[in-house]
């Protein structure tokens, strides 16, 4: 069974999906989440690149934040890594991952330099969507909710 609901299955999309719209449905109140794609462009227009894109949510559904924020190193915050290329190449930052094992080399510049010159390093709020927030969760936009009894 836990096979089957592994994390990417098409089971537990299923179940997410099925168990989001139910939430929806129900009226629930709707919370802002901004996981947007980072652009990294500390170095790359001065060497003649087009700036980086991260895309943060497509990893952050495939790896806890633990993974890239402490045992990668990564700074909470766009444009406090000093990324560069010989450290990716040398296995540091997405390197790490990025090394024709884990995931796909760094061979093919378009697939990571992609955005327009000049844009400048930033969270690109371009992924912006919505979340389901649970019954009696207050969030900051929320009016206060009272506790239920037990």
């Amino acid at each position: 069974m836990m096979k089957l609901l592994r994390r990417g299955s098409t089971l537990s999309r299923s179940l997410l999906l099925s168990v989001v719209l139910a939430c929806g449905l129900a009226g629930m109140q709707v919370a802002r989440a901004e996981f947007g794609d980072v652009v990294i462009n500390n170095y790359s227009d001065p060497a003649g690149m087009r700036p980086a894109v991260f895309p943060h949510w497509f990893h952050r559904i495939r790896y806890s934040c633990k993974v890239c924020h402490a045992d990668l190193g990564f700074k909470f915050k766009a444009g406090g890594n000093e990324i560069n290329m010989v450290k990716i190449i040398d296995g540091q930052y997405c390197g790490a991952c990025h090394n024709g094992n884990i995931a796909w080399s760094v061979d093919n510049c378009d697939l990571c330099h992609s955005a327009k010159p000049g844009t400048p390093t930033q969270v690109h709020e371009s992924t912006i969507g919505t979340l389901v927030v649970p019954p009696g969760v207050v969030t900051p936009t929320s009016p206060s909710v009272p506790a239920q009894k037990k």
